[in-house]
């Protein structure tokens, strides 16, 4: 029997988990292991949909839903070559985040709700993946808003942690509200919220239509991807538990955005202006985080702003028509990041949460495991060959060169800066001597449930990017054609120097790094408060604010005043009235007799 055909339980399993851990809470640790057991079934029959999807095997189904006048909106899934694999790593990466969660929150207070919750997050990111339509899209879209609330705000007893959680939220809803707009735009003019109808009639737009709904929807998922200037919301989403950060910011969330881009490609395509803008915004996120993150200390702030960047390399790659490099870029970014996030939790769960690299050192002797798997995360990250990160991320530079040299070289330079801040995280991390003993002497290597989930993930980290041409045609995204020749030989310069200067200025003696950063003291402090933008989102708040206290003035005083003083002026005449309606006759007759005679007087007057 064929897996496509029981597709709709891939999604309903972690549903039906996050059920039975709400409802049976008291069952314990027992009840979630049953409720882990539950993803990892979906996770296998996931590679059973990919088997089938790898034959040819598609799956649609769809339902009415609603009927407004001559409208039906229907609810449906769909499930071909780009949503099978997407299934595959959702549900491989989530299940390796709750295998690892089951060492990591162990001792948590609130460990059922953290499950239930995480059950939740992936159910809605299934949903999107899987939804065949706008409607059923955005209800998946918003339960990952949700779950993200609760989880980055899992510790919320901290006040630091609630209002990372709640900045997280509304940011994100910033860009749903385009979203949401956009939705209504499309139905207004198409009369269906189904992706292939709607795909296929963007062609047929007019370029200003094409382009307005291209950039509400990229309002979403600019949002979600936390893409320049929606980006403020995900490096305080590290607030919440390390499991939290690498589901967040690898498999589900913020891979939303980008998916969104790629469902809906026909109409940024129809646009045209549309994709010159995904392409800016990328490219300047993919630099600016990357720059901000050659100056944190924080391990998980560190690796937060490389997310940053890689996800602006995937809006880069699909603004110069690097659909294929983009969703590979995607796939393979998974797999390592979430590598990479659970890794620093091992340190950090092995330092007892200690999270600032200048305290750490010399934990390669003490992790050996962990800094392994680590550095593998890392070096693909950093684009070294031949990992993973280093075919999908030369695939989009090579795509990016056939369309724009300017955002090609700064895509280049772009990974310049990441081998350093990567090479400069491991060194700090795993390698020197130990920059503070007491924390050192009590550091140890993490349980191997927490380090099978790092093994198995070091696998596709290493081996993944050799199936870039099978990957590519099973999507059927070939690579661009005319990419410039300079492009590899320029990545890898800027890789090697970017690792020899993280080398020099690390490995070497600390008073040459302090000399060069008094040297370059402007723009050290520029990086360290994050290009200003944390103050210019300040001052846009407060704007927002003031205004809104404007229009509480001008509601209660102005409008409700114009209203209020209508009223007072309509008793006023009321009372005033009320003195001539004595119940008189007479003094009725002889009132209409003065105003006759008084009309009378007037109209003669104005004849003559």
């Amino acid at each position: 029997m064929q897996s496509m055909a029981w597709a709709w339980l891939v999604p309903l399993l972690p549903l039906l988990a996050y059920g039975l851990q709400v409802f049976f809470a008291r069952g314990g640790k027992l009840l979630t292991y049953l409720t882990i057991a539950l993803l990892g079934a979906s996770f296998l029959l996931s590679l059973g949909v990919l088997r089938d999807a790898l034959q040819g095997v598609e799956m649609a189904w769809s339902w009415p839903w609603l009927t407004v006048g001559p409208y039906t909106v229907e609810m449906g899934l769909r499930v071909g070559p780009l949503e099978a694999a997407m299934m595959a790593m959702v549900t491989f990466v989530s299940f390796m985040v709750e295998v690892y969660s089951v060492g990591y929150m162990a001792e948590d207070a609130k460990w059922s709700r953290f499950f239930a919750n995480v059950h939740l997050f992936v159910a809605g990111m299934l949903m999107v993946v899987m939804a065949d339509n706008f409607l059923l899209f955005f209800a998946g879209w918003e339960i990952m808003g949700l779950c993200s609330y609760l989880l980055i705000g899992h510790w919320y007893e901290d006040l630091s942690n609630a209002r990372a959680a709640s900045k997280s939220f509304l940011v994100t809803r910033l860009g749903d509200i385009g979203f949401l707009i956009g939705i209504f735009v499309l139905f207004a003019h198409t009369g269906t919220l189904n992706f292939q109808a709607v795909n296929e009639a963007a062609a047929a737009w007019p370029p200003a239509l094409a382009t307005l709904v291209a950039l509400l929807l990229f309002l979403g998922a600019a949002g979600k991807s936390a893409q320049f200037p929606l980006h403020v919301w995900l490096p305080d989403a590290m607030a919440g538990p390390t499991p939290v950060s690498a589901l967040i910011h690898a498999a589900t969330m913020v891979a939303a955005g980008v998916f969104l881009v790629a469902r809906t490609y026909p109409i940024f395509v129809a646009s045209g202006t549309a994709l010159w803008v995904v392409a800016l915004i990328g490219g300047l996120t993919a630099f600016m985080a990357a720059t901000i993150a050659t100056v944190q200390t924080d391990i998980k702030k560190t690796l937060a702003y490389s997310t940053i960047s890689q996800l602006g390399y995937m809006m880069l790659s699909l603004g110069l028509f690097g659909y294929g490099a983009a969703l590979f870029h995607l796939l393979a970014h998974a797999f390592f990041k979430a590598l990479l996030f659970l890794g620093s939790g091992s340190v950090i769960h092995g330092l007892q949460g200690e999270q600032d690299m200048h305290r750490m050192g010399g934990l390669w002797r003490k992790m050996p495991w962990t800094a392994l798997t680590f550095i593998l995360g890392g070096a693909a990250l950093a684009g070294i060959p031949p990992l993973a990160g280093y075919f999908s991320k030369e695939a989009i530079l090579h795509d990016a060169s056939a369309v724009s040299p300017g955002l090609t070289w700064l895509g280049i330079a772009t990974a310049g800066i990441t081998a350093y801040y990567v090479t400069r995280m491991i060194w700090l991390t795993f390698f020197g001597r130990p920059r503070q003993k007491e924390l050192y002497d009590h550091a140890h290597e993490s349980s191997w449930v927490m380090l099978l989930p790092l093994i198995l993930l070091a696998v596709p980290t290493v081996l993944f990017g050799w199936l870039e041409e099978p990957l590519l045609a099973f999507l059927q995204a070939p690579l661009a054609p005319g990419a410039a020749g300079y492009v590899t030989l320029a990545t890898l310069s800027v890789t090697a120097g970017g690792v020899l200067a993280g080398l020099v200025l690390y490995a070497s003696d600390p008073l040459v790094r302090r000399q060069l950063l008094s040297a370059l003291r402007p723009l050290y402090v520029f990086l360290k408060e994050k290009w200003y933008w944390d103050y210019l989102t300040v001052a846009f708040t407060g704007l927002g604010l003031a205004l809104g206290w404007l229009a509480a003035v001008v509601d209660r005083y102005v409008i409700d005043g114009v209203v209020n003083g209508l009223a007072w002026l309509s008793g006023q005449l009321g009372q005033l009235s009320r003195r001539w309606a004595t119940g008189d006759g007479q003094a009725y007759i002889l009132a209409m007799a003065l105003a006759l005679l008084a009309g009378l007087a007037l109209y003669l007057g104005m004849g003559s």
